[in-house]
């Protein structure tokens, strides 16, 4: 299970450099169009937008699975070894709490925009657009659902950042 685990997170990862990748492609396009042959592409900027939500998104989820987003380590570094596990769980959490709402909105809004399409790229449906949010919302629900097993069986904390020379002098 935990290889399967971590090769999504692998395969999340990659993702998202791809997606970058393209971005940066798409916008050098855009400009390439633009200053070098005069004429503005109309579709690269929408485009180029579209793919930040997406690599935002996902993103996202594989920071949350590397322990890389924002947190309080300092405050939580004070406090003894079980306390730490409780805060790190109240946070995972709040995390999944968010996630399921996100999950929740996202598809109530997948499935109202599923008639429409993209203003400058017709051919693309918005609902294509919109299924980064309730995707990586039960992505990030998922990537909760495990740092929570690993903290009740006693394992590295949550956020998988707080380095273990601390947690092995408490």
């Amino acid at each position: 299970m935990r290889k399967a685990y971590d090769g999504l997170i692998a395969v999340l990862t990659v993702y998202s450099a791809v997606l970058c990748l393209v971005m940066l492609g798409v916008v050098l396009v855009g400009i390439f169009y633009r200053y070098v042959v005069g004429e503005a592409i109309s579709w690269y900027d929408e485009f180029a937008g579209y793919i930040l939500v997406w690599l935002t998104m996902y993103g996202s989820v594989v920071a949350l699975a590397k322990g890389k987003h924002i947190s309080f380590e300092t405050l939580v570094e004070k406090l003894s070894r079980g306390k730490q596990r409780a805060v790190d769980a109240f946070g995972v959490l709040c995390v999944m709490s968010f996630s399921i709402v996100m999950l929740v909105s996202g598809w109530h809004l997948l499935r109202e925009m599923a008639d429409e399409t993209a203003v400058s790229i017709p051919v693309v449906p918005m609902a294509w657009i919109y299924s980064v949010m309730p995707i990586s919302g039960a992505l990030m629900v998922l990537v909760g659902f495990v740092q929570l097993v690993r903290l009740a069986r006693g394992h590295e904390s949550s956020e998988g950042a707080r380095p273990k020379a601390m947690e092995e002098a408490q």
